[in-house]
């Protein structure tokens, strides 16, 4: 049978993996299977497939979004590598965080996936996003190449911002970070939208927050104003749960997130869900375009991780929550498994995936931690160095 099998491998196999076959050494079968695998007609496969999705919690709207969601086999395989991409990235960051090769303040993504990955897919290149500290996900998804974000956050000039940003701070264009100050982006993302209203362009502003930032006076005074002027700013509340150590039950009186802008229309989403995700995005984005004014969207989510890396996060949540929430709600499982079940991809195909990942993010560990520190002489740059009277009345001649 062996013999059999090795000839008829043989003929079908190319150069090198033909000859081991047909000499039946060692390893010639398991060779072969990889190339077959591998060579395996992508007419086996289906093209999309239509997946059931979680309906979506409503406020001040009388339809939402479908409870139906198309997803083809490219936009499947597509999604499932940008968040295995997110997922290793930011194992690897914890991984040199505790080499102290990263210091300073680190906030990790794992768990949240989902969140960005949907946002990002529902809206157009020239769309904009702001985002809070925890931001190494959404600077992937905007299009910076992991090796500068590993090495933005090793502080080296290979970094998205030359290094002098770090994990809180990175930027690409149409992505204005990376903000420390809890809640502050929120009132930058509604001057972002109000520029894409004054300038006429057919554009939007996801404004993110999270469920630790939403009790902020400041992010109530911008729900008004763009309400006021129907600002097409999106504002995204991810609710993981926790704002550092303490739960949403314990910090707010109500955690109806997406309930909070009372006069704006609201609705909740299953945040973990790639799809959810992203057919409540395009719902939401479609609003502002129409010119309705913003929206307030809730992503029920969940970290991995603890708040930061000086977090151990087990003192306020317990080991098996943690792993409940892994077995049973993972973004990244969720999704494998609606492709495989439904045809669109095959385990091995999604190993090599995994496979060509890992294999990206150790060569941008590598990247970041051999790349040299940025000179002494970029630490003045980008920074007004004229006298304050100077730079007033330069202002004014614009």
């Amino acid at each position: 049978m062996r013999k059999m099998l090795l000839a008829a491998l043989s003929r079908v196999l190319p150069g090198p993996a033909a000859a081991a076959a047909a000499a039946g050494r060692t390893g010639a079968v398991s060779e072969a299977s990889r190339v077959m695998v591998a060579s395996r007609n992508y007419a086996d496969f289906a093209n999309e497939a239509t997946f059931e999705i979680k309906k979506c919690d409503l406020h001040r709207l009388e339809e939402g979004p479908s409870t139906t969601a198309v997803m083809t086999r490219e936009e499947g395989l597509h999604y499932y590598k940008t968040m295995q991409t997110i997922r290793r990235m930011e194992l690897k960051s914890d991984q040199l965080y505790k080499q102290k090769i990263i210091r300073g303040f680190c906030h990790l993504y794992d768990g949240q996936e989902a969140c960005c990955v949907g946002l990002e897919v529902a809206i157009k290149p020239t769309d904009h996003v702001i985002t809070a500290y925890r931001a190494h996900g959404f600077t992937y998804a905007r299009g910076v190449p992991v090796r500068e974000i590993l090495a933005e956050l090793t502080g080296r000039k290979g970094g998205c911002v030359k290094g002098k940003g770090g994990s809180m701070h990175m930027y690409t264009k149409n992505f204005y970070g990376g903000n420390g100050i809890v809640g502050a982006q929120v009132p930058l993302g509604a001057g972002i939208a109000l520029a894409c209203k004054y300038f006429g362009k057919n554009e939007v502003c996801l404004t993110l927050y999270g469920d630790g930032a939403a009790n902020q006076g400041q992010i109530f005074e911008t729900y008004n104003m763009a309400a006021l002027w129907k600002l097409p700013c999106v504002f995204i509340c991810e609710n993981n749960r926790y704002g550092m150590g303490t739960s949403v039950e314990r910090a707010a009186a109500s955690t109806d997130y997406y309930k909070r802008g009372d006069f704006i229309p609201g609705l909740r989403v299953d945040g973990m869900d790639v799809l959810c995700v992203r057919e409540a995005a395009k719902f939401a984005t479609e609003h502002c375009r129409a010119g309705k004014g913003p929206i307030v969207m809730e992503l029920q989510t969940y970290r991995y991780h603890g708040h930061s890396m000086s977090d151990p996060g087990i003192s306020y949540r317990t080991r098996e929550e943690i792993q409940e929430v892994r077995s049973k709600s993972d973004p990244i499982t969720l999704l494998k498994d609606r492709m495989i079940n439904n045809n669109l991809a095959s385990i091995e195909e999604l190993k090599e995936i995994d496979v060509a990942v890992r294999k990206e993010i150790e060569e941008a560990a590598q990247f970041a931690t051999t790349d040299p520190e940025p000179p002494l002489e970029e630490l003045g740059t980008s920074l007004r160095t004229l006298p304050l009277g100077q730079v007033a009345s330069s202002e004014l001649r614009k």
